[in-house]
This record gives structure tokens, C-alpha cells and sequence, in this order.
């Protein structure tokens, strides 16, 4: 989503956008619905790379600029001594490969010092009139969204030392402004006397969702407190910015640390060859430069590829024990422990709802969201309900599959066994390898097969343009999208592959810059779109090409949906268009939808083509990939719902410092949503990055709320024919046109209905998961 990223709900909606990040692990890590792996924990990767020669068909009108070094900025930066700050130069694409550690600092406090002269400025001058009002505010926000954006970008990727301390110590500073401008008495009453002018009826429908939302979010920044109470919630807010950037690093740090030297091949005897030349290769950047696939030794991290092809494929039981231990209590001890931070944060979120006049926090996010909070438990509970017989016959048919094969612990399955039996099963059961389908899913073939869907559905061309941008790492692309006429209509970067030593797991999607009239550089065409796509898969090894798994290509379909909300928005009001002011619950559709496709013969066909040989993947194996789509529906099923109801049980009603403790809650939900409980000493809430260091606290229900959504979305092109190229292209272009084009200028649930045609039914999304049948007998 959008995610990408410090996410709590921040006193400025734009300045603290939310990331889309999204991460895949059917058992281990929240994995998203079962067609839509939304930002799981455990943070899985994904990843493309595709080589083609650049572009040369470039227009400099519509390049994005960004300009902190024009006047006044420049004489800020020159008081700063930091004319050479490329945080503060003028720019096309932000400078990624030249920004240090060393230039956060006086980079960061030169533009707030223009940013409160700037401020000042708007207030003394503001008038309840669009130029007056909404474009100087525009500007401001979208200065410190996008400096801010690109450092803490860097140190999502490129991650050090240096730059964590350098941002810690500056980030105080910025969310003192991002107060102030938020809680601005003179903007607030601006906006409120928009609303109530006789033009209001006149403005467009993304005018009014500015107004609106900039209301909305000033009274939830505390604008209406009184002083004692303002201070008291501002000291909040900074205390929740803090612990939630640290809770983020100790996940990391937690993660990093975990290493294990094998050196007898027998301990990992089951992991495919992928898996064993990522742990040599790793093995290799640890200091032991003679490692090889074949005779090591390779070091196992809980890095996603790593910790995965261990828990499906190793045979060694004792291993997978001790990696699954490791990884469910990751940053739960030592330095690293998150449990004081996390009752600290639930603790700071319920004190700043009860200064707002809220219950409790849930109530807090409820309202910049489509549901409430009993229609998202109401949805909940439905899909529970549909949900749990079904993960009762999969633990049965696991078991009795696990006796047939002679396995010992057939009897008392554990969490360490499950991905593996389940992927043993799997194979029988529909004759699939993962990792035996790896070669037909090369990372060039992938974005090959899907750049050209997206020229059938939204008559778009994608084309290379590295060496049009500054990129942070030497594996990151970059690409234009140009419309049916040739121009440039978008542009975005892909870092595809997993660093555990700088770059933090799972899959994301975020702006660089958004389209915008007001920040258009030559006064007619507005500026263009610019996003990231990070995955985290594995990368070449020796001279392969990164081989995905399948789900890695569900992701990268995913996190490119998420792009194409933002970069293919026709809305020109900058503070709405793209990803921006969509409803949180709503910000999924377009990333689950494109998940679908995957299953699709003539869009799997045209990307399943074997990296060697150029053979295309047997009609039968696509048949089986089809056929096993439903394959344990009901536990992953459950598994996203057990994320999802913790997480709302934890900002509704639990009570910080209370006789019960966080983990108490979730041993309570787990009763509920999973069918073998959870090991008493289970930390994953250490772990849940997602509502603790993300945007999605009293959020994660959003995944299956917006699953919905996608599904009944994609629902329309089977009833116009999936076989019927005519209609496929006509209901990609209302698609377009709707749902990727309208962004958050007009309500969520309107967009739908106009794309739809009527509200939408959780049936397609029951039908697609095989529960249909379970949800009419609950």
C-alpha cells in the first residue's frame, strides 16, 4: 500500500502518507487474504528486475521537479553553509545516490526554517479562497513530504548507523512543525469558511474531499484543544513518533542478528538449490569467501527467503524448530525488546484518544476510514465463521497425509511442521514444486508479461529509463509509463531484491512525488507521478536471473497495483490525487486486484517461460496452479483474520497496565481464529511492524475489507468475459478511468458504484476462496 514511512496517524495526512507494504508467508508472517497478500510480519520479498535498453523519448516539460534551492529556499541554505546539501538542491528526481547520513541534519533544519517562515507567511496572508488557501498549503506539504520522504526512503534500503541517529535526532524537530501546521487556528478556519460559502456548492468533488478531509484530520491533530490540553497531545505525538521508529529498528536489528553457520550439508538436506546458493552467497558476504552451493557452509538468517525455504523444505525438524523459535520472538528480549514499547504505545494511543473525546483508539482510526468499527468486526466474524471448518479439515487432511508418509510427528503436528508438511502436501496433491516452477518464473519474463497486461487493460506502454534518475543501490530499475500517444504520463523505480545488512523485509509501494497542478514546472501540464515499488525476493545467484516462486509474483503484481492507483490518477488537485486521501480501508483494491491476474492463462501463460530454454509452463501445471488456488483457504484465511481481530482488540479494549497483557490478548483471539493455539512463549506482537511501526493500528481488518473489494472488482471482468479480449479491454479502461483514475478526489464507495455499477458483495471474494458452500452452512 501504500504504505511505505513512520505511520502513525500523524498531525499532517499527507506529510506522514502511508506506506503500502505487503509481505507473503502462508504461516508464519500475517499473510494477507488468500488472494491478496497484503503486509504480513514477517515481512516476506519479492522482487523484478528487467533488462531492456533505456529510453531516449523523454519530454523536459512534464520531468517532476522539486526546488528547494530556488528563492527564498536558497538563502536559507546558504545561511545553513550547505549550499552543497543535495537535499536542498533543485532537482528532477531526487538525488538517491548522493544524500549521506551527514546531510539529514543541516538538510532537514534549513528547509524547516523556510518551512516556518513559509508557514507564517500563509497565515498572515490566508484567505478562504483556493490560491489563497489550499496552494501555498500544498506547497509547504509537499516540500517536507518529499526531503522527508526520501531520507527515510534511504533508510528503509541503505540502512546505517549513521543515518538512524542522524534522523532520530532531526525528527523531533519535524514533528514539531508538522504540529504546528496542523494544529494552525487561521488554516483550520479558512477551510471551515470554505464550507460554509455559498461557493461550496460549486467546488469540484476532489475540492470538496480536500476541504473536507483537511477539516477532519485538523480536529484529529488536536486543533480544537485548548492550550493545556494541545501541549499534553502534542507531547504525545511525539513520544508515539519516536517509539514507533524504534520499535522498526529493533525489529530489524532482531532480525539481522539471528545467524546460523551450517556446515554439514545433512542439516539442511530438503533445501532446494535456490535456497542452498543464497546461503552460500550469504555465507560468502560473512567472511567465509570459499562458500559454495554445493559444499558451503551457508548461513541461514531469518532474512524471508531464508527463513521460508527452511520452514518448507528442511527435513531436519530440529532446525526448523530452532529457526521458528528464533523468529517468533524476534526483538522480545535484551536491548532489542519491544514489549515496553509496545504497552507504551498502546498507552500513548488511548491518552491522545481520550484528549480527542474519542472511547479508544480504534475509534480514533475509525474515522478517516469506510467502515466503523462494528461493521469491521461485523466482517470479521462473518469470514471467521466461513473460514473455520474449512482450517479443520485442511489440519485433519495435513495429519493423515503426514501418517501416510511415516512421519513420527504425524500425531502432534507443530508449528514448525506445518509449512513443511503442507508443502509436501501440496505437491501430491496437485503434482507442484515451487521450486521446480522457479525457472519458468524469471524476474524479466515476469515484468515483461506484466508491463504488457498493463497495455491491454489501461493502454499504457512501459519503458526502461535508467540513467534518467539517480538510483540508491545498482540493482534498483527505473521506467516511464507513456499514454497510447507517447508521452510521459508516469515514472517509477523497482529495487527488487532482499540486503538483509541495509534493507528492511517485506514488499512496499510509495510516493516520490505526486501529479499535482499547483507544482507544475512550466504553468500548464501538471507535474507527474513518481513512485517506488521495493520487494525483497531472492536475488541472482552466479549466473542465474532472480527465479521467483510463485507467490513473489502474486507480490510484485500486487505492489504494482498499489503504483498504478498513484501514478495513473487524472486528478491535478495535488492533495488528493493518486494514492493520496483514499481511505485506508479502501487503498488495497487495486493492489488485490491485479493479484487475480496472476490466475489468468493468457496473462500466466505469456510470463511462465523457462529462463533456459524459452519452454512454455505445461498446460497441466497452469491447470494445477489453478485448481490449487484454494488449496488451505480456511487457515490462511483465519491466520489474516487472527492479525486483523488482535489488532482491534488491543486499541478497543485492552486496558494498558491492566491484570491482563498484550500477550494475554493474543493467546484470548488465537482461541478464536487459529485452530493449533500459539506456543505460550510466541512474541510475534515484537514483531508486528504493521500496527506498531506502520500505518495500520486498528487498521489490519483493512486487508480483508478491501479484499472485498478487489474481488467483486475483478468480478466484473468475469461476467464481461475473461476470453473475450473486446470486453477485457473495455472493462480495463472503466477501470482505469474509475477506480486507478479518480484517487482520493471522490469517495471510495462512489468510485465503486461507478465502476460496478451497485455496492459491493463479499460473494465474488467467498467464491474465489472456495468458502462459499461453508459461509451458507454457518
Amino acid at each position: 500500500m501504500a504504505s511505505r514511512f513512520s505511520l502513525s496517524r500523524s498531525v499532517h495526512p499527507i506529510l506522514k502518507r502511508p506506506t503500502r507494504f505487503l509481505t507473503h508467508s502462508p504461516h508464519f508472517a500475517p499473510t494477507p487474504p488468500l488472494k491478496s497478500r497484503p503486509c504480513p510480519l514477517w515481512s516476506a520479498s519479492f522482487s523484478f528486475c528487467l533488462a531492456s535498453s533505456s529510453s531516449s523519448s523523454f519530454s523536459p516539460t512534464s520531468l517532476p521537479v522539486f526546488s528547494p534551492s530556488h528563492s527564498p529556499m536558497a538563502a536559507a541554505v546558504a545561511a545553513a553553509g550547505d549550499v552543497e546539501n543535495p537535499l536542498l538542491k533543485n532537482f528532477e528526481f531526487p538525488p538517491f545516490d548522493s544524500v549521506e547520513a551527514d546531510h539529514v541534519r543541516p538538510g532537514v533544519r534549513a528547509l524547516l526554517k523556510q518551512l516556518e517562515d513559509d508557514l507564517d507567511e500563509l497565515e498572515r496572508t490566508v484567505e478562504p479562497t483556493w490560491s489563497k488557501l489550499v496552494e501555498p498549503l500544498e506547497k509547504i506539504v509537499d516540500k517536507l513530504s518529499v526531503v522527508w520522504g526520501m531520507v527515510n526512503h534511504l533508510k528503509a534500503v541503505k540502512d546505517t548507523a549513521e543515518l538512524r541517529a542522524a534522523i532520530e535526532e532531526v525528527q523531533p524537530e519535524k514533528v514539531k512543525f508538522q504540529l504546528r501546521l496542523g494544529q494552525s487556528k487561521p488554516i483550520y478556519n479558512a477551510f471551515k469558511a470554505i464550507q460554509e460559502s455559498p461557493e461550496w456548492q460549486h467546488l469540484s468533488d476532489a475540492r470538496k474531499r480536500i476541504v473536507e478531509g483537511q477539516i477532519k484530520e485538523a480536529v484529529l491533530g488536536g486543533v480544537a484543544l485548548d492550550d493545556e490540553k494541545r501541549e499534553e497531545f502534542n507531547k504525545v505525538e511525539q513520544e508515539l513518533e519516536r517509539l514507533s521508529q524504534k520499535f522498526g529498528e529493533n525489529v530489524l536489528d532482531a532480525t539481522k542478528k539471528f545467524e546460523r553457520l551450517v556446515t554439514d550439508k545433512k542439516e539442511i538436506e530438503g533445501l532446494p538449490p535456490t535456497a542452498l546458493g543464497l546461503a552460500a552467497q550469504t555465507a560468502v558476504s560473512k567472511g567465509h569467501p570459499g562458500a559454495t552451493s554445493e559444499d558451503g557452509p551457508w548461513i541461514i538468517t531469518l532474512d524471508g527467503p531464508s527463513f521460508m525455504s527452511v520452514m518448507q523444505h528442511c527435513r531436519n525438524r530440529g532446525l526448523r524448530e530452532e529457526v521458528y523459535r528464533a523468529y517468533i520472538t524476534r526483538a522480545s528480549s535484551g536491548d532489542l525488546d519491544n514489549t515496553p514499547i509496545i504497552d507504551q504505545i498502546l498507552k500513548l494511543r488511548l491518552e491522545k484518544a481520550r484528549l480527542l473525546n474519542y472511547n479508544n483508539y480504534a475509534e480514533v482510526s475509525m474515522a478517516t476510514k469506510m467502515a466503523t468499527v462494528e461493521k469491521a468486526q461485523e466482517l470479521l466474524e462473518k469470514l471467521r465463521s466461513a473460514s473455520w471448518d474449512a482450517a479443520v479439515k485442511d489440519l485433519e487432511e495435513l495429519k493423515y497425509f503426514a501418517k501416510s508418509q511415516g512421519a513420527a510427528e504425524a500425531d502432534d503436528l507443530r508449528h514448525w511442521d506445518i509449512s513443511f508438511w503442507a508443502e509436501r502436501l501440496r505437491e501430491a496433491k496437485y503434482d507442484i514444486n515451487e521450486e521446480e516452477l522457479r525457472p519458468y518464473f524469471s524476474l524479466p519474463k515476469v515484468m515483461n508479461g506484466l508491463f504488457n497486461l498493463a497495455k491491454k487493460l489501461f493502454d499504457i506502454n512501459i519503458e526502461a529509463a535508467d540513467g534518467q534518475a539517480p538510483v540508491w543501490n545498482s540493482d534498483v530499475r527505473f521506467y516511464c509509463i507513456k499514454d497510447s500517444s507517447g508521452s510521459p504520463t508516469a515514472y517509477f523505480y523497482f529495487d527488487p531484491y532482499s540486503r538483509p545488512s541495509e534493507k528492511r523485509g517485506g514488499a512496499w509501494m510509495d510516493e516520490v512525488v505526486g501529479r499535482s497542478r499547483v507544482l507544475s514546472r512550466n504553468g500548464t501540464s501538471p507535474r507527474l507521478p513518481v513512485a517506488h515499488m521495493v520487494c525483497n525476493q531472492t536475488p541472482p545467484v552466479g549466473d542465474k536471473p532472480s527465479l521467483m516462486t510463485f507467490r513473489e509474483v502474486e507480490t510484485v503484481f500486487h505492489e504494482f497495483g498499489h503504483a498504478l492507483q498513484h501514478m495513473l490518477t487524472k486528478v491535478d488537485e495535488g492533495l488528493v490525487a493518486g494514492i493520496r486521501g483514499i481511505e485506508w480501508d479502501a487503498v488495497e483494491l487495486p493492489s488485490q486486484f491485479m493479484e487475480n491476474w496472476c490466475y489468468h492463462r493468457e496473462t500466466l501463460m505469456g510470463i511462465a517461460k523457462h529462463y533456459e530454454t524459452g519452454e512454455n509452463l505445461p498446460e497441466e501445471v497452469f491447470l494445477k496452479l489453478v485448481a490449487a488456488r484454494t488449496y488451505r483457504a480456511g487457515t490462511l484465511s483465519l491466520r489474516q483474520l487472527k492479525f486483523a481481530t488482535t489488532d482491534l482488540e488491543l486499541h478497543l479494549n485492552y486496558v494498558p497496565g491492566g491484570s491482563a497483557s498484550i500477550y494475554d490478548v493474543d493467546q484470548r483471539v488465537s482461541k478464536r481464529t487459529q485452530i493449533i493455539p500459539p506456543l505460550p512463549e510466541d512474541r510475534f506482537l515484537c514483531g508486528f511492524s504493521h500496527i506498531f511501526a506502520g500505518g495500520y493500528a486498528a487498521g489490519y481488518y483493512s486487508y480483508k475489507w478491501a479484499e472485498v473489494l478487489s474481488a467483486d472488482a475483478f468480478s466484473a471482468f468475469e461476467d464481461a468475459g475473461l476470453d473475450d479480449n473486446k470486453a477485457v479491454e473495455e472493462t480495463g479502461h472503466k477501470f482505469r478511468e474509475t477506480i486507478l483514475a479518480l484517487g482520493g478526489g471522490k469517495a471510495p464507495l462512489e468510485v465503486f458504484v461507478e465502476f460496478r455499477g451497485r455496492e459491493p458483495s463479499p460473494e465474488a471474494l467467498l467464491r474465489h476462496n472456495g468458502l462459499l458452500a461453508a459461509t451458507a452452512s454457518a
